[in-house]
């Protein structure tokens, strides 16, 4: 690997930097602790520094030559409302709050290169250094946006990095186009007319409704969607009654889409209301249908892509960069940012979970999961990438 040796010599403290965050991890918007750390240690190496944008949001602004080119390198912040079952030394001091996506970790790089870029200024033009709040469910990078990031930091180009267990250390995945689904919520209530259960005839049952409604809803998948589209739709949460004897006034059906195209979205949130409304009129009753879009898919951009894959290359070695790497139906706000400006996300590899300290919780050190742990290794590779993404961007 050609990692780059002042970095390496940082690690240490960029470690302790990261093992602090996951021990003091803050939900979505309540990144205060998180963003003086980052605001304090880039004002440390002299770099200036935006804050408050997007609530806790933190931007530092690295300038240097006269070009007008500019770059922006994103890492998120906040951590996730679970309970963590390690008892390593680092573990989470936070009841029911957890660090259990490598946002920390994803902090700690960035600040990483950080550090290098604010030493050793080997470009031409501006890195935006965004350390983004509110990343799980939030929606933090559309809140920045939305308060000006692009205006106030314009830039040719966004990046970003996300940590992934099952990749080994030292290698990386990305692919061009669809990389990660887009995030949709549904809630749908179906009002019938209660009554006594041994009188059904007398009432309307909005949970008969209600299961026709879910069973019907699959063939949109099976039938409507075109096979070559992926897309999920799991229904998670069924809410009805209150005792055995009674017919219930209401029904609910709760879950999830997700889906790597905006055309097979709105084709299954149309399907999913014309059901809904249509099974629940032919049986005398009614229907509350709410479909809410939270995140859009996440595209990475053909030339961004393909330029972030030649940097890798640089440092780890084209045996050790899939370019097709097989997309998630998991979610990542930094979409937004990508419909914004060109850009390009990619996972580095987190291993398997043996890095972990003695005292990990006995599950996988999968994300999400309350023995999860983000491998410190990655600090060097992960700063290295950053650095040379943006020294190669804004060649002097």
């Amino acid at each position: 690997m050609n990692l780059i040796d002042p970095i390496i010599q940082f690690q240490n403290e960029l470690q302790a930097i990261r093992r602090s965050i996951h021990a003091h991890p803050e939900l979505c918007f309540e990144e205060h602790d998180t963003a003086e750390l980052v605001a304090r240690k880039l004002t440390e190496w002299g770099i200036p520094v935006l804050r408050g944008m997007g609530v806790t949001g933190v931007v530092g602004i690295l300038k240097n030559g006269p070009s007008n080119r500019a770059i922006g390198l994103r890492a998120d912040m906040d951590a996730l409302p679970m309970q963590e079952t390690n008892t390593f030394a680092h573990a989470s001091k936070n009841d029911g709050k957890m660090h259990a996506c490598g946002h920390d970790g994803h902090t700690a790089m960035l600040l990483g290169a950080a550090h290098y870029l604010s030493q050793h200024r080997n470009f031409d033009g501006t890195i935006y250094l965004i350390f983004q709040p509110a990343e799980e469910g939030g929606g933090g990078a559309k809140r920045m946006m939305d308060e000006g990031l692009f205006e106030q930091c314009p830039m040719q180009a966004v990046f970003g990095m996300h940590n992934w267990p099952g990749i080994p250390v030292g290698r990386f995945g990305v692919t061009a186009g669809p990389m990660m689904a887009s995030s949709n919520e549904f809630e749908v209530v179906v009002r019938g007319k209660g009554c006594h259960a041994a009188q059904p005839h007398k009432g309307i049952d909005p949970v008969m409704i209600a299961v026709q409604i879910a069973q019907s809803w699959q063939t949109i998948i099976t039938r409507n969607r075109n096979p070559n589209d992926a897309a999920v739709l799991s229904i998670t949460q069924i809410h009805a009654g209150s005792t055995t004897n009674v017919i219930p006034n209401e029904a609910t059906l709760i879950g999830t889409v997700r889906t790597f195209g905006l055309d097979v979205l709105d084709l299954i949130e149309s399907r999913m209301r014309a059901i809904a409304e249509h099974t629940a009129q032919a049986f005398d009753a009614e229907v509350d249908f709410n479909f809410m879009r939270n995140y859009p898919p996440l595209i990475n951009h053909p030339q961004e892509t393909a330029f972030a894959a030649e940097v890798l290359r640089g440092i780890v070695g084209e045996e050790n960069v899939d370019t097709q790497v097989e997309p998630t139906m998991g979610a990542e706000d930094f979409a937004f940012m990508l419909q914004g400006k060109p850009g390009c996300y990619v996972f580095i590899g987190n291993g398997e979970g043996s890095h972990r300290d003695a005292g990990h919780g006995l599950g996988p050190c999968n994300l999400h999961n309350p023995s999860y742990d983000f491998n410190d290794e990655l600090l060097p590779i992960g700063a290295t990438y950053w650095v040379r993404l943006a020294e190669a961007f804004l060649k002097t």
